[in-house]
C-alpha cells in the first residue's frame, strides 16, 4: 500500500508535468556549426584517430578560425616525434601566452625527456608555466645536482609515490637516485608494496626492478599466485625473500584478509621486521575494515600507527568512528603525513576526538581551534565545524558586484574566448582545458579573485554552468553563493520537486553534482542527462509512474529527464525511511549498497556523517557528502533562513523491523 500511494503522489499528474515546463533549451548542446567549424571538427576526429595525412591536408583550410591554434597543436602534436625542432620553436612563437603553447611544450618536455637531450629540456623547462605534469616534475628532480640529498629524494618520493600509472620519468629518476644512494632500498620496496596495495602490479614489479632482476622476479611469482609463493618459501631470510614475502602477503590480503591474517599470526610474523608486520597489518585492517566488519581494529591495533601510509590511517580511522573508540581516532588522524592532516575530513575528526576526550579547558580550546581553522560553508566538514561551533549555514555576503570592466576583461580574453567557442561547436573537453587554464591560479598572470568572479560570470551569462561553478568555487577571500550555486531551469525543478514532495535544494544539489546542469552529459556507464538517468532506470521509472512511449531518447530531453529523475529520487528517498544519505548513495551506486551498508539488525545507529565517511566507494563516499552539502547550500538560498547540515544527515541504522519492506525491485 505504502509503494502505490508513492506512485500516486509521484505519478499526479503526469501530463500537467510533461508540459508545464518551457520548451527544451538548446544550453549543453553543439550549437549550428559553420563549414570553418567543421574543418576543426573533422581535424579533431583525425587527431584521435592518428591520421597524420589528414591533418596536414586540412590544417591551411583552419588559418584564420578561431580554433585555429587548437589545429595548428593537433597536426604538430600528431608527428612530435619526427618533426625538427624549428618547427617546435616555430609553434612556440606563433602561439606564444596561449594554452596550447604550453600543451605543446608539455608533450616536447616529456619528449626530450625520453631522448636524454638534457641541455635541452632545461632549457624549454624555465618556460613551461603550467608546471603540473608529474612526469616532467621528475625528470627535472633526475637533473637536479645529487648533493640537494635528502630533501631531494624527499620530493622524488612524494611524486612517485603518488603516481597511480607507470611513466617514464619517475622511474628514470629512481633508479637514478637508487644508484647514487640518495633513496634506499626500503624506499623502493614502499613503493612496490604501494602499487601493490593499489592493484598495479606491473607498477611493483618496475619498482622492484630497480633493485635487481631478482627481485622483478620474485614479484612476477607474487603476482602470478601469492597463496603459492608464500607456500613455496618455508623460511624468509634475506631481505629480499622477506619483501617479497611482504608482497605476497598484501596481495592476498586483497581478496581474502581473514585468511592472510590467519597466515601472517601464525607463519610469517616472527620472520619479518616489526615495520613489515605492521604494513601488511595496516593492508589487512583496511580491507576488513571496507566491508565494514568490526574486526577492523584488532587487526589496526597490532601495527604500529606511525609505521602505516594515509590511506591505512584513514580507514583505521573510519573503523574506530563506527565502534565510537575516539583515542584510536585521534592516534590515527595525528600519525598522517602533514598534507593529510591539513584535509578539511581528517581535522574535522580530530577535532571531534579531541572534543569527545577533552578532560580540561585547554584541551576543549585545542578542539575548537580546530574548528575554527575549517568553519565556513564552502564544504561537507567546513559545514559540520560550523555548527560545532554554533553557526548555522547561511548566505554569505554578496562581493561588490563586478564593475563593466572587468566583465569587459574576461570578455576580451582569448583564451577564455577560445575554450566558449570550442564548448559550442562540441568539443567541450578541448574547452574545458582551455578554460581551465586560463583561469588558473598557479600559471604566470594567473587571476585573482575578482577575475575569477568575471571569468565565473562570463560563463554563466553564456550558460557553461560547469566552468560558471568550478570558476567561482576557487575563490579564496570571497564567494558569490549564486554563482557557485545556480539554478538553471528553476520554475521546472521547484514545480515538479514540490508536486511530488521533494525537498527542491536537494534535487539542486544532487543535479549540482551529477551534471553541472550539462544537459547533454554522458557518463562512462551510460547515465545521461542532467540527473544522469540510466537508461534501464528510465525505462523501469518511465513504467511506474504511468509515462507511456517513452522512448530511451528522450532521456536528454530537459522535462523527461526532471520528470523521470525527481521521481526516481523519490521513490528512492521514500523507500530509505526519507534518509537524504541514504537515498543518495542509493541513486550513486544502486539501492542494494546502502541497504547492506546501514547494518543488520542489531548494528547501532551511527551519526550520518560517521556512516557516510564508512561507504567503501571512494566515488560514492564524496557523492553524498557533496550532494549533503550542496543541498544545504542551495537550501540557504532558496528560504534565505540558516539551515543545518546535521538535521538533514540524521541517523542511519538498520531498517526499522517494523516498517515497510523495501521494494527490492527498485533498479
Amino acid at each position: 500500500m505504502l509503494f502505490r500511494s508513492i506512485l500516486t503522489s509521484i505519478a499526479l499528474p503526469l501530463s500537467l508535468a510533461l508540459t508545464m515546463f518551457s520548451p527544451l533549451h538548446a544550453q549543453g548542446t553543439a550549437a549550428s556549426k559553420s563549414p570553418a567549424d567543421e574543418v576543426i571538427l573533422e581535424m579533431n576526429r583525425a587527431f584521435k584517430s592518428g591520421s597524420s595525412k589528414r591533418l596536414s591536408a586540412l590544417l591551411p583550410q583552419a588559418r584564420g578560425h578561431a580554433l585555429e591554434p587548437w589545429a595548428a597543436y593537433w597536426e604538430l602534436r600528431n608527428r612530435l616525434d619526427t618533426a625538427a625542432p624549428g618547427e617546435v620553436q616555430d609553434f612556440f612563437s606563433r602561439f606564444a601566452g596561449s594554452y596550447l603553447e604550453d600543451r605543446l611544450r608539455n608533450d616536447w618536455l616529456l619528449l626530450l625527456g625520453q631522448r636524454r637531450y638534457w641541455s635541452d629540456f632545461a632549457a624549454e623547462r624555465t618556460r613551461y608555466r603550467m608546471n603540473d605534469d608529474r612526469e616532467v616534475r621528475c625528470y627535472a628532480l633526475a637533473l637536479e645536482p645529487l648533493q640537494n640529498g635528502p630533501e631531494l629524494a624527499i620530493e622524488l618520493k612524494r611524486q612517485w609515490y603518488a603516481q597511480r600509472d607507470g611513466d617514464e620519468g619517475c622511474l628514470y629518476a629512481a633508479e637514478r637516485l637508487y644508484t647514487a644512494k640518495q633513496l634506499s632500498e626500503l624506499d623502493v620496496w614502499r613503493k612496490a608494496r604501494l602499487a601493490m596495495e593499489g592493484n598495479r602490479p606491473r607498477l611493483a614489479r618496475q619498482a622492484a626492478e630497480i633493485i635487481s632482476k631478482a627481485a622483478a622476479a620474485s614479484v612476477d611469482e607474487v603476482n602470478a599466485n601469492p597463496a603459492r609463493f608464500l607456500k613455496k618459501r618455508a623460511i624468509a631470510v634475506a631481505r629480499l625473500t622477506k619483501e617479497s614475502v611482504v608482497l605476497a602477503l598484501i596481495r592476498l590480503a586483497m581478496s581474502d584478509p581473514d585468511s592472510t591474517a590467519s597466515v601472517l599470526e601464525n607463519h610469517w610474523s616472527v620472520h619479518l621486521s616489526p615495520e613489515q608486520r605492521s604494513w601488511v597489518w595496516g593492508v589487512i585492517g583496511k580491507q576488513v575494515a571496507q566491508r565494514l566488519s568490526g574486526d577492523a581494529l584488532q587487526h589496526f591495533a597490532k601495527a604500529k600507527d606511525s609505521d602505516l601510509n594515509d590511506s591505512q590511517l584513514g580507514w583505521k580511522v573510519r573503523a574506530a568512528l563506527r565502534q565510537s573508540q575516539w583515542k584510536d581516532v585521534l592516534s590515527a588522524t595525528q600519525a598522517m603525513s602533514p598534507e593529510a592532516q591539513q584535509e578539511s575530513v581528517w581535522v574535522y575528526w580530530r577535532a571531534r576526538a579531541l572534543s569527545r576526550l577533552a578532560k580540561t579547558d585547554t584541551e576543549r580550546s585545542a578542539a575548537k581551534a580546530l574548528y575554527e581553522r575549517i568553519a565556513s560553508v564552502r564544504g561537507f566538514y567546513e559545514q559540520l565545524a560550523l555548527e560545532e561551533l554554533g553557526q548555522s549555514i547561511t548566505v554569505p555576503a554578496r562581493p561588490e558586484a563586478l564593475s563593466a570592466e572587468e566583465k569587459q576583461a574576461a570578455q576580451d580574453n582569448a583564451g577564455l574566448q577560445r575554450a566558449l567557442y570550442a564548448i559550442r561547436i562540441g568539443l567541450r573537453s578541448d574547452g574545458v582545458r582551455e578554460w581551465n587554464y586560463s583561469t588558473n591560479l598557479h600559471t604566470a598572470g594567473g587571476m585573482n579573485d575578482r577575475e575569477l568572479l568575471a571569468a565565473a560570470d562570463l560563463a554563466c551569462q553564456n550558460e557553461v554552468w560547469d566552468r560558471c561553478i568550478n570558476t567561482s568555487e576557487r575563490t579564496r577571500g570571497v564567494i558569490d553563493f549564486e554563482q557557485r550555486f545556480p539554478m538553471p531551469h528553476k520554475n521546472a525543478v521547484v514545480q515538479r520537486a514540490t508536486q511530488i514532495g521533494l525537498d527542491p535544494a536537494y534535487v539542486y544539489g544532487l543535479i549540482r553534482q551529477e551534471s553541472r546542469f550539462i544537459m547533454d552529459a554522458h557518463s562512462g556507464v551510460g547515465a545521461a542527462g542532467l540527473m544522469q538517468i540510466m537508461p534501464p532506470t528510465a525505462r523501469w521509472t518511465a513504467k511506474k509512474i504511468g509515462l507511456s512511449n517513452f522512448k530511451p531518447a528522450q532521456i536528454n530531453d530537459r522535462d523527461t529527464n526532471i520528470v523521470i529523475g525527481t521521481a526516481y529520487l523519490k521513490l528512492v528517498l521514500d523507500n530509505f525511511d526519507g534518509s537524504m544519505p541514504m537515498a543518495a548513495a542509493a541513486y550513486n551506486a544502486g539501492p542494494s549498497r546502502p541497504r547492506s551498508w546501514r547494518g543488520q539488525s542489531g548494528a547501532p545507529l551511527l551519526d550520518a556523517a560517521i556512516w557516510a565517511e564508512n561507504v567503501p566507494f571512494t566515488e560514492t563516499r564524496d557523492y553524498v557528502k557533496k550532494v549533503l552539502s550542496n543541498t544545504a547550500n542551495y537550501a540557504a538560498l532558496i528560504s534565505a533562513a540558516p539551515q543545518s547540515l546535521k538535521a538533514r544527515l540524521g541517523l542511519v541504522g538498520p531498517r526499522d523491523a517494523s516498517a515497510s519492506e523495501p521494494n527490492e525491485d527498485l533498479p
